[in-house]
């Protein structure tokens, strides 16, 4: 019914790089990830901690689901790449939610915590990323 572009069968011939900038990301965290989960400490103690170390797992899954499900999306066409980019983001967001709510009303965690550490490790990951790529774009490989 609805031919592929050249564009997108090159595309659909590439390294998945939306599934690179994934696992580039969760790297990162393992930077980012104990300096959250030690400032949580500091400020709300061992309940803190454990509460945001919840919160840096879900981001984390979050960056190899988001990964994923664009690299699938970007070898089926544009359209579908555009709709998982946009669509995916709000249930992605919505599934962040609905992991944080179920979590809270199984474990015993410490809510403020949780929502803090998801919010600055969400926002420290992909600026970081945003970083790289912009160095990238300019030619700084570091």
């Amino acid at each position: 019914m609805f031919e592929n572009s050249e564009a997108e069968a090159y595309v659909a011939e590439q390294r998945p790089v939306e599934l690179d900038m994934a696992k580039s990301t969760v790297r990162r965290s393992v930077v980012v990830g104990p300096v959250v989960i030690a400032l949580a400490w500091l400020i709300r103690g061992w309940d803190g901690a454990w509460s945001a170390a919840l919160g840096i797992a879900i981001v984390v899954g979050y960056y190899l689901v988001t990964g994923v499900f664009l690299s699938m999306a970007a070898r089926i066409s544009f359209a579908a790449y555009y709709a998982a980019a946009l669509l995916g983001f709000i249930v992605r967001l919505g599934l962040i939610a609905a992991t944080m709510y179920l979590l809270a009303n199984i474990l015993p965690v410490d809510r403020v915590a949780l929502g803090v550490s998801v919010v600055v490790a969400y926002l420290a990951l992909l600026i970081l990323e945003a970083k790289k790529l912009a160095g990238k774009r300019r030619g700084d490989h570091g």
